[in-house]
């Protein structure tokens, strides 16, 4: 069963800093480009940052959180994580990492069309 599960959430006061991750099991996580989104309550879900696959030699970010938040893949624990720092109230989502449909790519984009497999969320509060 293909399955992605997100961890790492939590509550956390503006500046501070949190690491997402994201497991995978039921396909190898190095054979693919993986992506984190965030969505709040009545907004769409909006792409944050992925990277693609083996090496994940390309990663792309949004302009919101590019210099605060960096990704990065651990094949052998078949994890991705997304590291979030700076964080402001702005932030505060759910956050869901994806599996991209495409085999292999070495490209990614945070488009999430380009995403069949979802995790279920992991929220992120910064509120002091």
């Amino acid at each position: 069963q293909l399955q992605l599960v997100e961890s790492g959430g939590g509550l956390v006061q503006p500046g501070g800093s949190l690491r997402l991750s994201c497991t995978a099991s039921g396909f190898p996580l190095e054979s693919y480009t993986i992506g984190w989104f965030r969505q709040a309550p009545g907004k769409e879900r909006e792409g944050v940052s992925c990277i693609s696959a083996r090496g994940g030699l390309m990663t792309r970010s949004a302009d919101s959180v590019k210099g605060r938040f960096s990704i990065s893949r651990d094949n052998a624990k078949n994890t991705i994580y997304l590291q979030m720092s700076s964080l402001s109230p702005e932030d505060t989502d759910i956050y869901y990492c994806a599996r991209a449909w495409r085999l292999n790519a070495a490209t990614c984009g945070i488009a999430k069309e380009r995403y069949n497999v979802w995790g279920q969320g992991t929220q992120v509060t910064v509120s002091s």
